[in-house]
């Protein structure tokens, strides 16, 4: 057997002490997440949480920091899943692009509100990620280091 991790990107977005989040379909349950999702082959992490954040949400961000690097296995799936989480800031919102299949639809929520929709979270790092957002976790963008040639 091959273990394959999964390598994963999120974006916090906070704009009047809410953050942008999905609604979307997981698994034949709705939950709750950041804008996230896989890396492409031969595509950088910050390129891909553009990329997602756009798909998932149809906000072009600007991306600040790097909050941090996470580990999760999934109960459900056995996957392990290795995201990077970026924080960034909302610049436009394209209310006609269409969302990627799956989602639901975009939120601006509290802290609080995620807290009492704790059961509803794809996984405990998204909770995680804002917490450390709001600890003051960050890194420079130049922290992760890809050479992909």
């Amino acid at each position: 057997m091959c273990w394959t991790p999964h390598a994963t990107v999120a974006t916090v977005v906070e704009r009047d002490g809410r953050f942008l989040m999905i609604e979307e379909v997981s698994s034949g349950q709705v939950v709750l997440n950041q804008p996230a999702g896989h890396l492409e082959e031969n595509e950088l992490f910050a390129e891909a949480a553009l990329r997602e954040t756009m798909e998932e949400s149809a906000w072009k961000v600007e991306l600040k920091y790097v909050v941090g690097m996470y580990a999760y296995k999934s109960p459900n799936s056995k996957i392990t899943y290795h995201r990077l989480c970026f924080a960034a800031d909302a610049v436009q919102h394209y209310p006609d692009s269409p969302l990627d299949d799956g989602i639901i639809r975009t939120l601006w929520m509290t802290r609080e509100e995620l807290e009492a929709n704790k059961d509803r979270l794809r996984s405990p790092t998204v909770l995680r990620c804002i917490d450390d957002y709001l600890s003051g976790k960050n890194y420079p963008l130049d922290f992760v280091f890809e050479h992909l040639d």
